[in-house]
């Protein structure tokens, strides 16, 4: 079970954000192919090796490390939100890969099998624990020694079109969001960079390395992909918080669209932003 400091956010990504997320898990796929590639180039898993992918989510990165670490390799992957963790359950299965584990379990307090996994991975999964610092305590230890860590995260949200665009519309019809901890759990909380090599050198990791990895973010028309960002992520909690009524949010998504129509060329946009790669080891 969740640790209690942690209950609101499994609560939501059980009961809000996870089902919202599996409805459209092929848009959320396409949406940031380009970062997957960049991330699995470099983390480099090889056959043999055992993986740990913390909030694995559907699965988009636990099957190519699956295929990639082969029949004497393992992946293990980890997930807060049982609708995610289902809709991965359903993909390993289709695929037949028999070296896959998926567990329900909040990474910060899960007792992993120590010294066991040569890789600890993550694609956006990282963002959300309550005690930071403790939850990656808790993962190097199931890192062996000389293991490496690699994984991506979101920069800041002035640092991604795809990302501010949308929610500078927004604001322009409701106002800012509440203003709250700039070191609260979310999606962008790691793009203070500083905050995020203190969490990895307390929890003991050695040589971090934080690189700002431009690509684009794919979506279908312009249309599409207002309609969508109204739906995940700040926009969407910024129209939730403010209560917004059916034609202000009808009168939002009109603009957003009109913000993306730029980027859109034979019926696809590709909205430029930036995630962060971070990798370091266990010394």
């Amino acid at each position: 079970m969740p640790d209690a400091d942690n209950t609101a956010m499994a609560r939501y990504w059980n009961e809000v954000a996870g089902p919202r997320w599996v409805q459209r898990q092929a848009m959320q796929e396409a949406r940031n192919i380009e970062m997957l590639e960049q991330l699995l180039a470099a983390a480099r898993p090889a056959a043999g090796e055992h993986v740990l992918d913390i909030g694995c989510g559907t699965g988009v990165t636990t099957e190519p490390y699956a295929k990639a670490v082969g029949p004497h390799g393992h992946v293990t992957a980890a997930d807060i939100s049982k609708p995610m963790l289902d809709a991965a359950r359903q993909r390993i299965d289709q695929t037949g890969l028999g070296n896959v584990t998926l567990l329900l379990a909040d990474a910060q307090t899960h007792e992993f099998p120590e010294a066991a996994f040569d890789l600890l991975t993550s694609r956006l999964g990282v963002m959300f624990f309550a005690d930071p610092i403790a939850a990656f305590r808790n993962l190097i230890k199931a890192l062996r020694r000389g293991g490496r860590l690699c994984m991506a995260v979101w920069a800041t949200v002035e640092e991604s079109l795809h990302q501010h665009l949308p929610l500078d519309v927004a604001i322009k019809h409701l106002g800012p969001p509440a203003t709250q901890s700039p070191h609260a759990p979310g999606p962008n909380v790691y793009g203070d960079r500083d905050y995020l090599r203190g969490i990895l050198d307390a929890a003991g990791f050695a040589d971090v390395a934080i690189e700002p990895r431009r690509f684009l973010v794919h979506g279908d028309t312009a249309a599409r992909a207002a309609e969508h960002s109204s739906q995940m992520g700040a926009v969407q909690r910024l129209m939730d918080e403010k209560n917004a009524k059916a034609a202000t949010r009808a009168a939002i998504i009109r603009d957003i669209e009109a913000a993306f129509r730029p980027y859109e060329r034979d019926g696809a946009t590709r909205i430029p932003a930036t995630f962060l790669l971070v990798t370091a080891h266990r010394p």
